[in-house]
């Protein structure tokens, strides 16, 4: 063995050694308890993987691999999200087939995977575009279809001019396509919907329960914007119509002075008889439909019509009130009309101070209730008739009944559009019969393949490139057997990621996407890692798509993922986004190449608090890889089966073994590293190493750097049969040891690790950063320096930003 460490020498050894011996490979037949791990699995993009990707793969993997060694059977799978517009659009600009642009795609990937020595179990990969795996994503949708889930409908979409391609509304950024930055129009297509909205409240019933960070429960339930309140009508003066307004406050109605219609609302067109400004209130709406959601909701600057010649009647006080239509109310949620209570709300607050609108206060807040600011809260009633002086609360039900209104529950979220009029997709399995309508395909005929053409650019006239596909389209009806062709459209980008998790544990049934007894044995999920991006609409779409199948009986665990967490982004030097555009995307192969996979991942475990986003620092690398030499040289130079026990290092070894066992589960990757690093410098500064130490401290750093440590666990074993030390147990710490009434806090500038301080256990931030002034190795970084924040781990590190 070398006494200089060269990562190229061993990296790749000991990944032939691990697929060789099936270290990683899951048993479905073993007794010992399982640990999902999971990760989300990538588009295979023409760049390869980023660093961004292997930040949260290696921390999966670190996870993985400490529950191997605590003896569970893991299931640590990895695929491919194959299908979709990254791939297709790639194909498009090159000419090049989406299925061979996949496969060269996939192959890369893989490569990359395994030269980071991340322990996926290979046996388990699947293909979101291989007619094997997507012909459940089929059944799938036959299910929902049979159970009314799936419809067709005539919809307004985000349609990209560029692309052709109907946009779900997280694939609109300012306006543009997020892949193109064309800007997008609005678009009405007939187009296949799936009844998400049917699960709303279970959606949100069931994070109850879950092990979700909190910002990723709150964006899911801001997303699915569950409201309660009551439908109300307002009479128009001089019509037989009604405007039905939704309000979560209907104790309110006496103050409403007048109501506002979003821009699509169908009574525009229905009144235009009435509207005496009707070329103008058009005008207003023809802009304002074009606008994204995003940009109507989110803007300061509140803008509407009055429509003249309409007015509602207050059923509350019998007065005649304005109609506006304005920007800032949405077809989409409650009725796409609104009761406007100026003083208790603030958007109709600014809107009516802007358009010099009556502000009617309606509930009293002691002694300021003539005050002119806006009151949102509860309290007594006042100006409201026969229920003045009552709790306003208190008195909703009576106000409702008084005005014939009902309560009523409404969401923001909506139906999920299932259409795409693109070529690289699922194909949907629907004939389209003259006389029997839309007609599922018989199950037995699955998988609908998706053909091979050579003409896979979208058409000019919206249509999916399969409509060109004559021998394909036209086809037999199921039922009559008259003349009838497919359904040309494709699935959308999420169909295959929404039940993923599932055919891992069974990748290869032929006969069902998955037997019960694995479903049983796997799932749910214990842990998935993803990115904050996908927190939304993902995960509700894949938890409802479980859902449903649970309540088809075809799954046993309602909800798919125990644990959700997520980590931050990694950022280009100066702290800009990496793009393409802008030259700065760091590909890992380079760093592989030049510095080795262990010291790449341990750089992105200690580069900074994994939930938020880092910067790339070159610099860094250089640190991380010199301690990965040291670990080397003190294997070789200082560790002895002869040496006599050392309290000094036992005792900090075994608070290193609790505080990185701790922090792997807490995902403070960075303190563990940093942790290790401590005990390393320790040992450096001994003349020998005990053995027995040192071979605990190596299982503590196996799952962060899995190659150099099992090399050097290698030259202790004498045994011709490969024994990995990613199978031996995970070391306990002794508490006799952790009894102390001092603690070493490593102390870093801006991110790296600059000095360490020893303080009393439990000592404040003040009196860490005071001890840390007054150390003479901080004061170059410290002196004539503004101190930004402190970032501060009880007994554990101290980050001082610049």
């Amino acid at each position: 063995m070398s006494k200089v460490y060269n990562p190229k020498q061993i990296e790749k050894k000991w990944q032939t050694a691990w697929d060789k011996a099936g270290v990683y490979n899951t048993k479905n037949t073993s007794k010992a308890k399982t640990y999902y791990t999971l990760v989300e699995f990538p588009f295979p993009s023409g760049d390869g993987l980023h660093v961004g990707h292997v930040r949260s793969y290696a921390a999966m993997d670190i996870v993985s691999r400490k529950r191997r060694m605590q003896g569970y059977n893991v299931l640590f799978p990895i695929g491919w999200d194959a299908f979709g517009l990254p791939t297709e659009n790639y194909a498009i600009k090159t000419g090049i087939h989406p299925a061979v642009v996949t496969k060269k795609n996939t192959n890369n990937f893989r490569k990359q995977m395994r030269a980071l020595g991340l322990s996926f179990d290979w046996n388990r990969e699947v293909n979101t575009s291989d007619p094997s795996y997507y012909k459940w994503t089929q059944w799938m949708f036959l299910q929902f279809l049979k159970k009314g889930l799936a419809y067709k409908a005539e919809v307004p979409i985000n349609w990209c001019p560029k692309d052709k391609i109907g946009l779900a509304n997280e694939e609109v950024v300012g306006g543009a396509c997020e892949r193109c930055g064309t800007p997008v129009e609005k678009k009405i297509k007939n187009q296949w919907m799936i009844r998400i909205t049917a699960y709303a409240d279970k959606l949100l019933a069931g994070l109850e329960k879950l092990d979700f960070l909190p910002e990723i429960k709150k964006q899911q339930e801001h997303w699915i914007g569950r409201a309660e309140g009551a439908r109300i009508q307002f009479p128009i003066f001089g019509s037989q119509s009604v405007i039905s307004v939704f309000t979560t406050r209907p104790e309110t109605i006496f103050g409403a002075t007048y109501l506002v219609l979003s821009p699509e609302h169908e009574l525009i067109d229905i009144l235009k008889p009435q509207i005496k400004n009707y070329t103008v209130v058009n005008d207003y709406c023809v802009t304002v439909v074009a606008k994204q959601e995003e940009d109507r909701v989110g803007s300061k600057e509140k803008t509407g019509v009055r429509v003249e010649g309409v007015e509602a009647v207050n059923p509350a006080t019998g007065e005649r009130i304005p109609v506006y239509v304005a920007d800032y109310v949405l077809s989409g949620y409650g009725t796409g009309a609104i009761m406007a209570v100026p003083a208790h709300d603030q958007r109709d607050f600014e809107f009516a101070q802007k358009y010099s609108l009556p502000i009617k206060i309606v509930i009293s807040r002691s002694s300021v209730e003539n005050s002119k600011d806006v009151f949102e809260g509860n309290g007594r009633l006042v100006n409201s008739g026969n229920f003045s002086g009552r709790d306003c609360q208190e008195a909703k039900s009576d106000i409702i009944k008084k005005v014939g209104g009902r309560r009523a529950v409404t969401y923001k979220l909506r139906d999920w559009v299932f259409s795409r009029q693109r070529y690289w997709g699922e194909p949907i399995p629907v004939v389209i019969c003259g006389s029997c309508g839309y007609v599922p395909v018989p199950e037995k005929d699955l998988p609908v393949v998706l053909p091979n053409v050579k003409d896979f650019k979208p058409r000019d006239d919206g249509q999916s490139p399969l409509a060109s596909v004559a021998t394909w389209v036209n086809v037999k009806c199921p039922n009559c057997k008259k003349p009838a062709h497919r359904e040309t459209d494709v699935m959308p980008n999420w169909a295959g990621s929404s039940w993923y998790f599932l055919r891992y544990t069974d990748p290869c049934n032929t006969r069902i996407f998955a037997d019960k007894k694995l479903l049983k044995k796997f799932m749910p999920v214990d842990w998935y890692n993803g990115g904050m991006e996908h927190v939304t609409l993902h995960l509700l779409y894949s938890r409802f798509w479980n859902q449903f199948l649970y309540d088809c009986g075809f799954v046993l665990a309602a909800e798919p993922y125990r644990k959700r967490t997520a980590h931050g982004v990694i950022l280009a030097g100066g702290g800009v986004k990496m793009s393409k555009s802008k030259g700065n995307v760091i590909n890992p192969d380079q760093i592989v190449a030049s510095h080795g996979a262990d010291t790449l991942r341990l750089y992105e475990m200690f580069m900074g608090p994994f939930d938020q986003a880092v910067a790339w620092d070159f610099s860094s690398i250089e640190g991380v890889s010199r301690f990965l030499g040291k670990v080397w040289r003190i294997h070789h130079e200082k560790v002895s089966a002869t040496a006599s026990p050392n309290r000094q290092l036992t005792v900090l070894l075994h608070k290193t073994i609790k505080s990185v066992s701790d922090d792997i589960e807490s995902m403070r990757f960075n303190t563990a590293v940093s942790a290790c690093m401590i005990f390393v410098n320790a040992c450096f500064d001994q003349p020998v190493v005990p053995v027995s130490l040192w071979k605990k401290f190596l299982l503590i750093l196996a799952p962060f750097a899995p190659h150099i440590t099992e090399e050097l666990w290698q030259s202790f074993s004498s045994e011709k049969k490969f024994s990995s030390i990613h199978t031996v147990a995970w070391p306990r710490y002794n508490p006799q040891f952790l009894i102390t009434d001092s603690v070493t806090i490593p102390i870093q500038i801006n991110g790296k690790m600059r000095d360490q301080v020893i303080v009393p256990v439990g000592s404040s931030q003040d009196h860490v950063f005071a001890v840390a002034c007054e150390r003479e190795k901080l004061q170059p970084y410290l002196r004539n320096a503004s101190v930004r924040t402190v970032i501060f781990v009880p007994d554990k590190i101290m980050n001082i930003v610049l």
